[in-house]
């Protein structure tokens, strides 16, 4: 069956095509708002988004491959990132990865068994002076020791 949108998130992107001098600057906005709805960015969204906004499916997959905000298969229910720069690494981040990985028992790029978590690398998450950080969704988590990772992840599998 192919994509579309609800109703609501149709008027949605209404709105922000109004907010743009043309269909293809609100590339970008229209696949976060399809994939808010989806979970990832399918073929199926990537023909939506095309046709919507008039735009060739190659511009569009080039923007989704391009950008690793877009998910380009299914992912968990939550994602966590963990930024691996040098100053998060400085800082304790290998830690902070390590100890997702132990607690959640996978490796970056896997989603766990229950379908709850997909465990992601970042290479900078913008929060250098409060390393070491992860990103949960869309939440940050700075200034992380072992026992915050833990209550962190805790209430990711008790949501």
């Amino acid at each position: 069956m192919p994509f579309a949108l609800t109703e609501q998130r149709e008027r949605e992107l209404d709105d922000i095509l109004t907010r743009y001098p043309t269909k293809m600057a609100a590339c970008i906005p229209a696949l976060h708002l399809c994939q808010d709805q989806n979970g990832w960015v399918s073929e199926d969204v990537i023909m939506y988004v095309s046709t919507r906004l008039d735009l060739p499916p190659s511009h569009v997959k080039g923007v989704v491959t391009f950008y690793t905000l877009f998910n380009q298969e299914p992912v968990g229910k939550h994602q966590v990132w963990v930024c691996r720069t040098l100053p998060c690494a400085l800082r304790g981040g290998l830690d902070v990865l390590h100890q997702c990985e132990k607690k959640l028992g996978i490796k970056p790029g896997e989603t766990t068994a229950d379908g709850m978590v997909t465990l992601r690398t970042a290479e900078c998450l913008a929060s250098c002076g409060t390393a070491p950080m992860m990103q949960v969704d869309k939440a940050y988590y700075e200034n992380l020791t072992s026992e915050r990772v833990d209550e962190i992840l805790a209430r990711l599998k008790e949501a």
